[in-house]
């Protein structure tokens, strides 16, 4: 089966995150379709950290364009989803379409991909009880209060048909994962982001 990758985001979604999900897809010649409340314009998102500050701070980012709408899920077109993270989540988890096509999701065997705020779907969606996730370390509470594992020490983790990271710095062990699952490339290591970049 060719794989076929459906992703959710919405304004104020993190747009390094859609971005590079939809370009490492694009690589592995994999089509991904991208999912919001509507389709068209999306206004996305940079979240980052700044000297001063207790909390990450949020600037414009890029724009990307949604090509189907949330309503318009049909899970058994598509290998796996990923929720993406930034903002969105924050009202996306109240969109019933979505967390039922999550269920849907998972219920079918596909596999659920979430990084860093993406994780709120799945919580609200009831996927992670008794499950091992990670995420944005000030998701933490809402994943134990709901009966799920959070993992601290691994960039990214997977629990059987769910793979979850913590932020876009995760990039290298999140998508080293994905495409283990999809079966597209090796999972030998490589040295983490922040090891790599020079600044």
């Amino acid at each position: 089966m060719q794989h076929k990758i459906l992703i959710v985001t919405g304004d104020a979604g993190e747009s390094f995150e859609a971005l590079y999900a939809v370009q490492r897809f694009a690589e592995a010649g994999i089509p991904a379709v991208m999912a919001a409340p509507r389709t068209g314009r999306l206004n996305l998102v940079i979240h980052d950290f700044e000297p001063g500050w207790d909390t990450y701070i949020e600037k414009p980012g890029y724009v990307s364009e949604a090509q189907i709408t949330i309503a318009e899920i049909v899970p058994e077109d598509y290998t796996a989803i990923l929720l993406l993270g930034g903002r969105a989540p924050e009202y996306l988890r109240h969109n019933q379409q979505l967390l039922e096509a999550v269920r849907q999701f998972h219920q079918q065997g596909k596999w659920v991909f979430a990084i860093c705020h993406g994780v709120q779907i799945l919580v609200t969606a009831g996927l992670t009880k008794g499950c091992n996730v990670t995420a944005y370390e000030h998701v933490r509470s809402e994943i134990e209060l709901t009966g799920g594992n959070y993992i601290t020490d691994q960039q990214a983790v997977r629990d059987g048909q769910i793979v979850t990271g913590q932020t876009w710095q995760s990039h290298p062990e999140f998508y080293r994962e994905v495409f283990a699952c999809l079966g597209e490339v090796s999972t030998e290591e490589t040295p983490p982001l922040k090891q790599q970049l020079q600044y």
